[in-house]
């Protein structure tokens, strides 16, 4: 053996006795992940503790809502016209403002009809004194029942005539068929008109109607006398209004109902013809136990939830009932008074140890 190979052996072996000499002071400043915590050997093995939200249980009001799209409509609506034909003489409304029913709106020309009247008006007298003849002569056996019956045919006919000559005079007068607001008038005086022919608009807008559709799964919950509550578009306030009709049967094209629901619109604010969005109540419960949606999981289809107890998550397995969009009802498994975790419950562990940030109110 060579002197420089005497050499790198006793290196080689000095080297290796320092290493066991100083290998506990190195291991002791830089420890492994296989070696134990000093600090957990001192206190026991400790474990991390979890920040949760929490909220005390308490019969609360659950409400079962959807919601559905809806058209505001007025109350009554017609478009104006004349029964007959013929020229018109006068107008007597003006565009935008209120008419009461049987105000008189415009008249066509009828003096043929007027001249006509009282011409069959001039006869009556003598139609009355023939009836009149004729019954006394009638009474005395003067003359025949034949005789006397053809007298008061005559007479009968002439006071048909005369209510057919009013009947079409009154078709010449325009009146209103019910209280409302008058539109914009689209003819003028002097214009030939016929039944065909559009005088104005009349429309009730005190109250208003809220017709919109409702899927046939709720078609079972909402009843005439049903309240709901609706919103125009574009518009935060909150109009509550009564269901007053629903329709006998379901469209076939999207299986939905139509409904109406009445607002009485007294200050006339609300315009037909506008956009509304509604909101249907379908259930209430006014004593149900309800927790957030988000604080309940599903393991192995059972509903579980986690209760604080001593400072730590303890899962429960609960039975829910109604469900809303962001509530759900527990209908057993839970009692009033228990503290529920509602937040971080994808992290919880049986007998986590867990610390309470803040206490959520449950309404």
């Amino acid at each position: 053996m060579t002197k420089q190979v005497k050499w790198s052996l006793t290196g080689i072996i000095l080297l290796f006795i320092a290493g066991m000499i100083f290998y506990p002071q190195i291991k002791q400043h830089f420890p492994t992940d296989d070696s134990p915590d000093i600090a957990a050997m001192g206190t026991g093995q400790q474990r991390r503790v979890l920040n949760i939200n929490a909220m005390i249980m308490d019969v609360q009001t659950l409400t079962d809502k959807t919601v559905t799209t809806a058209d505001i409509i007025p109350d009554e609506e017609v478009n104006l016209s004349f029964e007959t034909s013929g020229k018109i003489v006068e107008i007597y409304f003006r565009e935008g403002t209120h008419v009461r029913k049987g105000e008189l709106l415009a008249k066509i020309n009828d003096q043929p009809l007027q001249a006509q009247l009282k011409k069959l008006e001039a006869q009556i007298p003598l139609a009355r004194d023939r009836v009149f003849r004729q019954r006394t002569l009638l009474d005395k056996d003067a003359v025949s029942q034949e005789a006397f019956e053809q007298v008061t045919t005559e007479y009968d006919k002439l006071m048909a005539d005369i209510d057919l000559v009013k009947a079409n005079i009154a078709q010449t007068e325009l009146r209103a068929p019910f209280d409302g607001i008058i539109g914009l008038r689209y003819v003028s005086e002097g214009a030939y008109t016929a039944p065909a022919t559009t005088i104005a608009k009349l429309t009730k807008i005190s109250p208003v109607k809220i017709e919109f559709s409702i899927s046939e799964k709720y078609s079972d919950d909402i009843v005439p006398g049903a309240d709901i509550v609706f919103r125009l578009s574009g518009s935060l306030r909150d109009y509550h209004a009564k269901v007053y009709a629903i329709e006998s049967a379901v469209t076939i094209d999207n299986r939905s109902q139509k409904a109406r629901a009445v607002y009485p619109n007294t200050d006339e604010s609300i315009k037909p013809g506008r956009y509304a969005s509604v909101e249907l109540t379908k259930k209430e419960i006014r004593d149900a136990l309800a927790i957030p949606s988000e604080a309940m999981i599903q393991e192995m289809g059972k509903s579980i939830i986690y209760l604080y107890k001593s400072g730590t998550a303890q899962p429960v397995e609960v039975v829910t009932g109604l469900r809303t969009e962001s509530k759900v009802q527990v209908v057993s498994g839970v009692h009033r008074g228990d503290t529920v975790i509602v937040s971080g419950v994808m992290q919880l562990r049986t007998g986590l140890p867990v610390t309470v940030d803040k206490f959520i109110s449950p309404v």
